[in-house]
């Protein structure tokens, strides 16, 4: 049996610089990965469908050229396969960067397999067994597929199979309406696709205040995507014009027909087949395995890390929590997941930037909170681009004058936010904001402004 002083299952957002930490600092380290380097951030999540939103988005602008007094003498046209190429290409040049980087390690050993344990301290690898008294999982996720009446009569495709599409369906319905749903209903309908969101919820990106989900649904609707929601009876079967929806909502016709059905709701811990059984590891009823604030497992010398810990669902949440990890292994460090504010943020076109609470978290902890917004329209770098559509808001404890969280749809919300996560992580309160001199034109210069009209919430 070969020994190591670590194990990471895994290589995504997590494991691969830990296993560069480790390795760095001398420690003989196997790290197992049955598929791509990178995890799904590379392979199948942020880089690929980041870059289909940035195809979609030049070709909105293209369109949209004679109102910035640009005139294009032929209609813009989209080539999918090109689009799907450049998307291919940013995928393997960042899984070549990852290999060229983990094999320039020589204490490193990557086996391209899957990985099983055999007990706490014994895992098998492609019929070897391997062994080590400190062993990291950070296997990620999948997308999940439901077992919604007739799934199984039609076919379907996921947010991973969907990469590979190179061309525009005629009427794509998406079910599922938050990030993943949201993201490629825009990008497919400025492809040329008519398209349908289909969300058993009241509203769209339902974890979201309600001011936003209408703000997000208004922007949807405007560039011409269907909202079916208070879906409660998602059925599929074959239709003669390809798939048939049975929706049951309360309002509109209780059918949608399409051509071709994207799966978005929601991720599966991969979990099932990692034979966590055998080593007495704990997992919830969804297959996430439980940790505790430092991501240690039940089991002494195991830790789990990103998605398949159910801690965080987002690439920089991963990564922090090798951060974490690599802090307290090895700088003598007691870092915490519970001292990370929460932060995302939603590629939709404008995008969405949050961090913290919502108002109506903050009003459940029961806190006296003042609260502000401010319409897009209203900053200076929005109207100049011609991009006004969404709002910036802001709750605040009123007693200890703390940012409680924040959130900005509109143009750059997803880097401006960034202001007031920096504020909010050094702890200071929000009347830092009062005396900054922000820089004009941008989106940022607002947040002063936003800061200075908090005002106690209604009741």
């Amino acid at each position: 049996m070969r020994s190591f002083d670590a194990i990471i299952i895994g290589a995504g957002q997590a494991g691969a610089p830990l296993a560069g930490r480790l390795a760095s600092e001398g420690r003989k380290v196997a790290l197992v990965e049955r598929k791509f380097l990178g995890g799904t951030c590379v392979n199948a999540g942020c880089k690929p469908t980041k870059t289909l939103v940035a195809s979609a988005r030049a070709g909105h602008i293209a369109y949209r050229a004679a109102d910035f007094g640009v005139i294009i003498d032929s209609p813009p046209r989209i080539d999918m396969g090109k689009v799907r190429a450049r998307a291919q290409k940013v995928i393997l040049d960042s899984r070549q960067s990852i290999e060229d980087w983990l094999d320039s390690m020589p204490s490193l050993t990557v086996y391209r397999t899957a990985a099983k344990f055999k007990s706490a301290n014994v895992v098998a690898v492609d019929g070897e067994e391997i062994t080590a008294p400190q062993i990291f999982i950070n296997v990620g996720g999948r997308p999940s597929r439901p077992d919604l009446p007739g799934i199984g009569e039609i076919d379907y495709m996921t947010s991973t199979d969907i990469l590979d599409v190179d061309f525009v369906p005629r009427h794509l319905v998406i079910v599922g309406g938050s990030y993943i749903g949201l993201e490629f209903a825009q990008m497919y309908r400025r492809f040329g696709a008519e398209v349908t969101i289909i969300e058993r919820k009241p509203t769209l990106l339902p974890r979201e205040d309600e001011v936003i989900s209408n703000a997000i649904a208004r922007i949807m609707e405007e560039e011409g995507i269907a909202l079916r929601t208070n879906a409660t009876c998602i059925a599929f079967s074959r239709h003669p014009d390809g798939i048939a929806f049975g929706v049951d909502c309360q309002a509109g016709a209780p059918e949608v027909i399409g051509s071709h059905v994207l799966l978005a709701m929601g991720r599966t811990p991969n979990t099932d087949d990692l034979g966590l059984d055998a080593a007495g590891v704990a997992m919830d009823d969804h297959g996430f395995i439980t940790v505790d604030d430092q991501l240690r497992t039940n089991v002494k010398g195991i830790w789990a890390l990103g998605d398949c810990n159910g801690r965080g669902a987002f690439t920089h949440t991963s990564y922090n929590d090798f951060e974490i990890l690599a802090a307290n292994l090895l700088d003598g460090d007691d870092r915490k997941v519970s001292s990370r504010i929460p932060a995302y943020a939603l590629y939709i076109d404008p995008p969405l930037g949050r961090v913290g609470m919502t108002e109506r978290e903050a009003r459940k902890s029961g806190r006296k909170i003042l609260v502000s917004d401010r319409p897009m329209d209203r900053v200076g770098r929005a109207v100049e681009r011609d991009e006004t559509k969404g709002l910036m808001t802001v709750v605040v404890d009123a007693e200890t004058h703390e940012i409680l969280g924040a959130a900005i749809l509109g143009i750059e919300g997803d880097e401006a936010i960034h202001g007031i996560l920096d504020v909010m992580n050094g702890r200071n309160d929000y009347r830092t904001f009062k005396w900054a001199v922000p820089i004009h034109p941008t989106v940022s210069e607002l947040i002063p402004t936003l800061m200075g009209d908090l005002k106690p919430a209604a009741t």
